[in-house]
């Protein structure tokens, strides 16, 4: 154990210390077991390749009144298809263990106080990028009937399978993403990054801003979309600011 001088005294590091050569040994095996379960996760998405496609397809068969047909414009789109599919699947499944893997990598470097929060961050992660991901599947199907009405009754729709699963899954994964928010915010506000009270000070400037990202980070670029994932952005603005300022307490 190495010791080091503070002050002309002795002084033993922390017992939880770690060396570099633990670090990095501890963030291969964070980086092994996160790749595992990313294939393990990837490969049953891809045997549920089918009742997954049929899952992504219900907004389209809706907003076309049960005409759902896909059509194929190269030899390599079903296997691109089926790639797509499993990496999202891949992810989304296996994200519980890869956030618990960051928790895990994390933790040494944290007090006791911070290393209790730490839990319910990763569970609320997940279940924000979950609730994201609904909410952009749920509005997909008016998303499609506006883009459809945007461009007149005289086109005729015809849709390949990776065009329209590129939009579902960018969709439900940039929801999913930005509903991380709150717990961006109330990690900073326990950080001492910002306070609760410089958060309410910044209301107004917060939804503007808000209002603006969800137009960028709307594909389908119609209202509904837009205001489905602003709403909930602002809300969690200022739920996050409670929580910050009543676990800062």
């Amino acid at each position: 154990m190495a010791i080091t001088f503070v002050g002309g005294r002795k002084s033993r590091p922390h017992p939880d210390a770690m060396t570099l050569i633990e670090h990095l040994t501890d963030l291969r095996r964070c980086l092994v077991i996160s790749a595992i379960a990313f294939v393990v996760a990837a490969a049953t998405a891809a045997t549920l390749y089918s009742p997954i496609l049929h899952f992504l397809l219900r907004p389209l068969c809706a907003s076309d009144h049960g005409h759902c047909a896909l059509y194929v414009t190269s030899p390599l789109d079903g296997l691109s298809l089926r790639l797509k599919v499993a990496m999202f699947g891949g992810l989304l499944l296996s994200s519980p263990v890869i956030l618990w893997q960051v928790w895990r990598f994390i933790t040494p470097g944290l007090v006791a106080r911070e290393k209790r929060f730490a839990v319910p961050f990763v569970a609320a992660s997940v279940l924000l990028f979950i609730a994201g991901s609904a909410t952009a599947y749920l509005t997909l199907t008016h998303a499609l009937k506006f883009l459809r009405a945007v461009g007149g009754p005289d086109l005729h729709a015809i849709y390949d399978p990776i065009s329209y699963l590129g939009l579902i899954l960018l969709m439900m994964t940039l929801f999913g993403l930005t509903f991380e928010f709150p717990v961006v915010l109330v990690s900073l506000e326990l950080a001492h990054v910002v306070t609760p009270r410089t958060l309410l000070g910044w209301w107004r400037w917060a939804i503007i801003v808000i209002m603006l990202v969800a137009a960028v980070f709307t594909p389908s670029g119609d209202p509904l979309s837009m205001f489905a994932l602003a709403v909930p952005l602002i809300a969690f603005y200022f739920v996050s600011i409670g929580v910050g300022k009543l676990l800062g307490r």
